[in-house]
């Protein structure tokens, strides 16, 4: 099948696997089209890497379609697996290879793969070519797993929290690449933990929670709530907002998420703005760094799956 055969790069219809008892995807349906980056959000134990390795065709399905570049991963493999490169959790390469040695002995697999040395450059990786992979950084050893994964010029990516370990500029750097990636026209399905990576990089967000979709959209739409806003202040820690909430209209929350930062959801109208920085010269406070913003990413993903820690 041609690379042009299928409209979509990865298409998921009410996908269903279980560990035993556990069901880790729930009827999950996702779509990736073609030359955009998808981030697949979800707490620990959400099914973001067991629906990964589903599309990469190393777990059959319990129930469901699952279409990776119009192939079927596991009957298809062997016809997909040219057309696509794979950054699994871990960097999954021998203890004792060098890293040169890993990237090329990928590339040898690759039909048409780009030159070792110029990606090794690219990642930042030409002064530890040599250096077995059990003594890199992790930083280091998830920049290796990357550049296994585009060495072969794939159609589409899968990256499971591609950037783990890694110093910010490392990160940048990765940043860059998964949005050039997506200029020349290669599909990428990644998941993280980084609520500023997802915004960052991905054109749709698809946020799972025991299995399920529990929203779905670009950053921006699922940021941006009609109306809503947000009010943020500092101040001292421990205030007793609960005349500040009483105060302020009903469709407004307030809480301190922080010690000493406090913030009030909902429709932010220059009423409220007077209310909020009246209550706060009752108090005798001074509302430092006071501003209106939208909701972030994280504060969405955090209202659907909740605060709590996830083992």
């Amino acid at each position: 099948m041609s690379p042009s055969a299928s409209s979509t790069a990865v298409e998921v219809c009410g996908l269903v696997r279980s560990f035993g008892t556990v069901r880790a995807v729930d009827g999950l349906d996702l779509l990736v089209q073609p030359a955009t980056v998808l981030g697949l959000l979800g707490p620990n134990g959400a099914g973001k890497t067991t629906t990964i390795e589903v599309c990469e065709g190393f777990l059959r399905p319990d129930a469901g379609i699952v279409r990776v570049l119009g192939l079927d991963p596991i009957a298809d493999s062997a016809a997909l697996r040219p057309r696509m490169g794979v950054m699994p959790q871990g960097g999954g390469a021998y203890p004792g290879v060098r890293a040169g040695e890993m990237l090329n002995l990928v590339a040898a697999c690759s039909a048409r793969p780009l030159d070792v040395g110029w990606l090794l450059n690219v990642l930042g990786l030409t002064g530890v070519a040599r250096i077995p992979y059990k003594r890199l950084s992790g930083g280091q050893q998830q920049r290796l797993a990357l550049a296994c994964a585009l060495v072969g010029r794939p159609e589409l990516v899968f990256l499971d929290e591609p950037t783990a370990g890694m110093d910010p500029q490392a990160r940048r750097l990765v940043w860059d690449i998964i949005t050039s990636l997506r200029a020349d026209g290669v599909s990428v399905l990644f998941t993280t933990h980084l609520m500023e990576e997802a915004e960052a990089l991905a054109d749709q967000v698809v946020i799972i929670d025991h299995g399920r979709v529990v929203a779905k959209g670009s950053p921006a739409d699922l940021t941006s709530s009609g109306t809503q806003r947000q009010l943020r202040f500092r101040a001292r820690p421990g205030l007793d907002i609960g005349p500040l909430g009483a105060a302020l209209p009903e469709d407004c929350r307030t809480s301190e998420p922080r010690p000493g930062e406090y913030l009030v959801d909902g429709l932010i109208d220059p009423q409220v703005m007077a209310t909020v920085t009246a209550w706060c010269a009752q108090q005798g406070v001074f509302a430092e760094d006071l501003r209106v913003s939208r909701r972030s990413l994280e504060d969405v993903f955090l209202e659907l799956t909740g605060r709590e820690l996830r083992s």
